[in-house]
């Protein structure tokens, strides 16, 4: 699980230049190779999806701070390959913030302050985090955010397994979550028993009807 976008708060916007730094040292290359940091996606049809959605953003306004698109690996010129990238000033109505992208793409957002508003419009609603030093707006977060996953300075919050994936929105199909609690009860085949017990005296005859509740 990746969170895919950034929102920074006031004047956390600065922070964008070290993610630029930070991410151009991530190292692209084959997935075997262990030094690697980003691998290719999944196909052709993939990649070519979010070098289309990444464009988008561009031709919207949005500031491409870092384009990984053209990235070639030595010895895998045709491998679907895409280098860490980086959209800032990306505003909600765009896109490629309203679609899930599912490559090495950063959206990056501003706000004026607690962006709960922004996150709470999306359609989606897997997991969302806050990094704060202050337990009010991490209060205040936790319950007026409407994902199912949230991390208070937990960078993915992805709960350990004996919790449900709670994703939520349209993030989630179904009646039950898979693991945790509701993996037990997915699981479960239930029994229901109803039982009668009377003290009766020796000869007397046994009603067979259903027990009811009776006023009295």
């Amino acid at each position: 699980m990746a969170l895919s976008t950034v929102v920074f708060v006031g004047d956390s916007k600065s922070w964008e230049e070290k993610l630029v730094e930070r991410a151009k040292a991530l190292k692209v290359n084959i997935g075997t190779d262990p030094d690697t940091d980003l691998g290719p996606v999944i196909s052709k049809q993939a990649k070519e999806r979010v070098c289309r959605l990444v464009q988008s953003g561009v031709d919207s306004g949005a500031k491409l701070l870092l384009d990984g698109r053209a990235i070639k690996v030595p010895g895998y010129e045709q491998g679907n390959f895409i280098g860490p990238t980086i959209l800032a000033d990306v505003t909600a109505d765009m896109e490629c913030y309203k679609e899930e992208i599912f490559g090495p793409v950063l959206i990056c957002m501003k706000a004026d302050s607690l962006a709960i508003k922004i996150v709470n419009k999306n359609k989606y609603g897997n997991g969302a985090a806050l990094f704060t030093t202050s337990g009010v707006a991490a209060r205040k977060f936790q319950t007026e955010i409407e994902a199912g996953q949230v991390g208070i300075n937990v960078p993915i919050p992805v709960p350990l397994p004996f919790f449900s994936f709670t994703g939520s929105k349209a993030t989630f199909a179904g009646d039950l979550n898979f693991y945790g609690k509701a993996g037990v009860q997915f699981f479960t085949q239930i029994k229901t028993v109803t039982k009668q017990w009377k003290d009766l005296p020796s000869g007397a005859g046994v009603s067979l009807a259903m027990p009811t509740s009776q006023k009295t």
